[in-house]
């Protein structure tokens, strides 16, 4: 079963967390499942982009992006080469690494830890 990984977040989850991902379901609902309660303010419709996070490890392990996930992401702050809309991003059927997920680097530290 695919992993994902939360690297700590001083908000959404200060201790960071690991756990089995429910495979088909976005990384959203996962993440909400397992109570980190990330921002999704268009309830999940593809209509904004609060909800972005970077995925770190196990980008091929995702169902491959839409169009119009892909133009909001290029207005999306703090945009990589690993950006997704978590909404968006279904986690895949064979993964071939854990996905490690993190927010936007907005919410980053010195250090490179996730933070406020």
């Amino acid at each position: 079963m695919p992993e994902i990984v939360v690297l700590p977040h001083a908000e959404l989850c200060p201790e960071g967390k690991t756990f089995e991902a429910a495979k088909g379901e976005s990384i959203c609902d996962n993440l909400l499942d397992h109570g980190i309660e990330i921002e999704h303010a268009c309830e999940k419709s593809c209509a904004c982009t609060t909800c972005h996070v970077i995925v770190r490890e196990g980008l091929n392990s995702l169902e491959p992006s839409s169009e119009d996930e892909d133009d909001l992401l290029d207005r999306a702050w703090g945009l990589a080469p690993q950006s997704r809309l978590s909404c968006q991003a279904k986690v895949g059927t064979t993964p071939k690494k854990p996905n490690e997920v993190d927010r936007h680097p907005r919410h980053r530290d010195c250090a490179g830890r996730a933070a406020s």
